[in-house]
C-alpha cells in the first residue's frame, strides 16, 4: 500500500509544530496540524506573563519568516525579547493563519497506530501508512491515515507531582483546590489576591522555583502583599549550588533567578526546608495543607503550595507505536546521551536530527520540548533544527537531512531578560551567554519581566 498520497500529521500547533509545518509545506509535502487548544501556541498562552530567556531573532524560524513575509508580517526587533503572549499573538497566530486549513484547533489526538496493525503484528508493517484518531471538542470522532507522524505535542500538560517519588502525595489530589503547578501570574488580581498575605509552600529546586519565590518576595514587598511568606522546600540539601551560579553563572538569566530566590531568603520572605521529600497531604482544623515527609516531619500549616518539579512527556496515546525511549528521561535513546540535564546546558547539546530522534516504527518523530522527555534543556532554535531534519528525511532528501545547519555558542543563546534591569543593557556582541554582564537583581514591581522554565516545554529557551 502506498502511503505517499496521505498528508503528514504534526501533533501540536506550538512553535516547534508550526515549524514543521512550514517546513513541510516548502518541501511540497502537505501537513495537517492537530492543537488540542481552542488556538495555535495554546500552551504558549498560558504562560504569557513571562518573558523569554531567547530574542526575537533565536525564535523565529527562518522558514516560517519566509511563508510569512507575502502575508505583510513584520519581524519584530530581533535583539527584543518577547513574552509568552508576545510570541503567540505576534509569530504563532499569523504563521498558524498562513497555514491556513492545514491547522485544525480543538483536534486533540487520543490515539496513534499503524493502519491494521497493532503493536504486535510485524508483518508489512512499515507498509501500512499511520492511523490517528481524533476527537474534537463537539464531540465528533474522526481517524485520519498519515504518511508520516511528528508529534511537537510539548510537555506543558503533564507536570510532575509533588511526590518525592516521583508519584502523586498521599493526599495531593484531594488537596488540588490549594494546588497549583505552574508558576503563578501575579499580575492578575485575581490570582494576585490568592496569595497576598498567605504563607504559601514551594516545592521545587530549579528556575521555576526560583521565579515564584521572586514573585511572591515582590508581593510580599508590596502596599497590598503585607504578610506574604514562602516556604522553599528542596528535596536536597543546600549547597554552594541550591541557587544556579549567581553572577558566574553561564546562563546569566538562570543566574538572576537564582540570587532573587536567595534573596527572599536572605530578607526573611522565605524559609528553606531541605532535604524534605512529600509523602503526603494532610489538613488542620481550618483544612490548611499540612505536608508531611518520608523522614515523619510534619510543616506548619500552609495556606497555599506552588508544585514546580518539573514536566514528563505525555506518551499514552502513543501506546500502539514502537518507540524507543532512555529509560531515564523518556527521550528517544539515542538523543538521551546528548541532553543529559546532568551533564549539558542548552547550548552545549549538539545539533542533532532525524537519526537522533528516529525510532523502531520508522516514521514516527518526537520532536520539540517532547524529545527531550524529563530533561529541561531545550531550546527552540534547537526544535527548528530537528524539524528541519525530519522534514528533509521524510521528503527522501538524507543529504539534508544530515546535514547540521545550526551552531549554537558554547553556553547556549539563553542571555535573555530574566531579572535583567533591560534588555536593552543585556546585548553582547556575540549573542551568548558567557559573554553576557553578570546578572543583577532588579526591584520585582513587574513580574512579568522574570524568565522561567516554563519556556523550555514550550520552546522558549533552557530551564534548569
Amino acid at each position: 500500500m502506498s502511503t505517499q498520497q496521505f498528508p503528514v500529521v504534526v501533533i501540536g500547533a506550538g512553535p516547534v509544530g508550526l515549524a514543521a509545518a512550514t517546513r513541510l509545506v516548502e518541501r511540497g509535502i502537505e501537513p495537517l496540524v492537530l492543537e488540542t487548544g481552542s488556538r495555535a501556541g495554546a500552551a504558549v498562552r498560558e504562560w504569557s506573563h513571562v518573558r523569554l530567556f531567547s530574542t526575537w531573532g533565536e525564535v523565529v524560524d527562518p522558514a516560517a519568516e519566509k511563508l510569512l513575509a507575502p502575508t505583510g508580517w513584520t519581524r519584530p526587533d530581533p535583539a527584543t525579547y518577547p513574552t509568552g503572549g508576545d510570541w503567540a499573538e505576534r509569530y504563532l497566530q499569523p504563521l498558524a493563519d498562513a497555514l491556513g486549513d492545514r491547522v485544525r484547533t480543538g483536534a486533540t489526538v487520543t490515539g496513534v497506530s499503524r493502519a491494521g496493525r497493532d503493536r504486535i503484528v510485524d508483518a508489512d508493517r512499515d507498509q501500512h501508512p499511520f492511523v490517528v484518531h481524533i476527537e474534537y471538542t463537539d464531540g465528533r470522532e474522526q481517524r485520519v491515515f498519515a504518511r508520516a507522524v511528528i508529534d511537537a505535542s510539548g510537555t506543558w500538560a503533564t507536570a510532575g507531582p509533588a511526590g518525592g517519588s516521583g508519584l502523586p502525595a498521599l493526599g495531593e489530589k484531594t488537596a488540588a483546590d490549594r494546588i497549583a503547578y505552574r508558576v503563578p501570574d501575579l499580575n492578575d488580581p485575581t490570582v494576585r489576591a490568592r496569595y497576598a498575605g498567605k504563607r504559601t509552600a514551594v516545592i521545587g529546586s530549579g528556575a521555576s522555583a526560583f521565579t515564584a519565590l521572586a514573585y511572591l518576595d515582590e508581593l510580599a514587598g508590596s502596599e497590598d502583599g503585607t504578610g506574604t511568606r514562602a516556604v522553599w522546600i528542596l528535596r536536597r540539601g543546600i549547597s554552594g549550588s541550591t541557587f544556579g551560579g549567581g553572577t558566574a553563572d553561564r546562563l546569566p538569566a538562570r543566574g538572576a533567578l537564582g540570587l532573587a530566590a536567595k534573596a527572599a531568603v536572605d530578607k526573611g520572605y522565605a524559609d528553606a526546608v531541605t532535604g524534605f521529600r512529600t509523602e503526603a497531604f494532610e489538613r488542620d482544623g481550618d483544612g490548611r495543607p499540612v505536608l508531611v515527609g518520608e523522614d515523619g516531619r510534619r510543616l506548619d500549616p500552609v495556606d497555599e503550595v506552588i508544585v514546580l518539579t518539573g514536566f514528563r512527556p505525555d506518551l499514552s496515546f502513543l501506546g500502539e507505536l514502537r518507540l524507543g525511549l532512555d529509560e531515564r528521561l523518556q527521550a528517544p535513546v539515542e538523543l538521551a546521551p546528548l541532553i543529559d540535564p546532568n551533564q549539558h546546558s542548552c547550548g552545549t547539546v549538539h545539533p542533532h536530527g532525524h537519526r537522533e530522534l528516529a525510532h523502531p516504527e520508522q516514521g514516527v518523530y518526537l520532536v520539540g520540548m517532547k524529545s527531550y522527555g524529563r530533561a529541561p534543556t531545550f531550546l527552540a532554535m534547537t526544535g527548528y533544527e530537528q524539524v528541519r531534519s525530519v522534514a528533509a528525511a521524510v521528503a527522501g532528501d538524507l543529504d539534508s537531512a544530515d546535514r547540521v545547519e545550526l551552531t549554537l555558542p558554547e553556553t547556549g543563546v539563553c542571555g535573555g531578560a530574566g531579572l535583567f534591569d533591560t534588555p536593552d543593557a543585556q546585548q553582547t556582541d556575540g549573542g551568548g551567554c558567557c559573554a553576557a554582564p553578570e546578572p543583577q537583581l532588579v526591584q520585582l514591581a513587574a513580574p512579568a519581566a522574570v524568565g522561567a522554565a516554563e519556556e523550555a516545554s514550550a520552546g522558549g529557551c533552557c530551564g534548569s
